[in-house]
């Protein structure tokens, strides 16, 4: 299961990790987050231990979605010491996450 960040844990999580961080911003009501959430879960089983992959509710934690952009969801935004290196907005295939994450590796 994807770890579950929040306005909270975003900077401990994300800004201050020492691995990757693929962070999904996402809504319960959000259709195509529906079908994005089961590919992130995945991946975060995949890169366990390599990358962090972790789930942002925004109707709950609205900080972070606002810092970084973040208008529509799914939109998922790929981390790297800190700073942001890769953005995703929509649906996109499982292999998309995963090269841009090997990319980050």
């Amino acid at each position: 299961m994807a770890l579950e960040i929040t306005d909270a844990t975003f900077d401990s999580v994300v800004l201050q990790s020492d691995k990757p961080v693929l962070v999904d911003f996402w809504a319960a009501w959000c259709g195509p987050c529906r079908m994005v959430g089961p590919i992130i879960d995945e991946l975060s089983n995949e890169y366990d231990g390599k990358a962090v992959v972790g789930k942002v509710d925004v109707d709950n934690n609205q900080e972070f979605a606002a810092k970084y952009g973040v208008r529509n969801i799914p939109t998922v935004l790929l981390f790297k010491n800190g700073e942001l290196i890769d953005r995703k907005v929509g649906v996109s295939p499982k292999q998309v996450y995963a090269d841009a994450i090997e990319g980050a590796l």
